[in-house]
């Protein structure tokens, strides 16, 4: 099994940043795609940014030139870092990890718990 454990969300200012980190962790055999989506109140999960193993990045359009994902390979940790933010960015943030542990034939997606990020003055 492959566990992802998020750590990073809180409470914070418009304009003000914070750092999500997700680190995965059990019998890993291999981690490719990692990235972030988010769920606000009412609305659907959505994609925000991913990073495949080599460093190609994708984010959605309203994260960009504000958000930046990052990846230590060797820590099977990926990051989210979060600048500017808007009250229109508060949601749970979960962490994913497209990959398979050492008794799986397959890829499959792993997801951490969420984490609150909440964007208020």
């Amino acid at each position: 099994q492959v566990q992802l454990v998020e750590s990073g969300g809180g409470l914070v200012q418009p304009g003000g940043s914070l750092r999500l980190s997700c680190a995965a962790s059990g019998s890993i055999f291999k981690i490719n795609a990692m990235g972030w989506y988010r769920q606000a109140p009412g609305k659907q999960r959505e994609l925000v940014a991913t990073i495949t193993s080599g460093g190609s990045t994708l984010y959605v359009g309203s994260v960009k030139g504000r958000f930046t994902i990052s990846r230590d390979n060797a820590k099977n940790t990926v990051y989210l870092q979060m600048n500017s933010l808007k009250p229109e960015d508060t949601a749970v943030y979960y962490c994913n990890a497209v990959g398979r542990d050492l008794e799986s034939p397959y890829d499959r997606a792993y997801w951490a718990q969420g984490t609150q990020v909440t964007v208020s003055s």
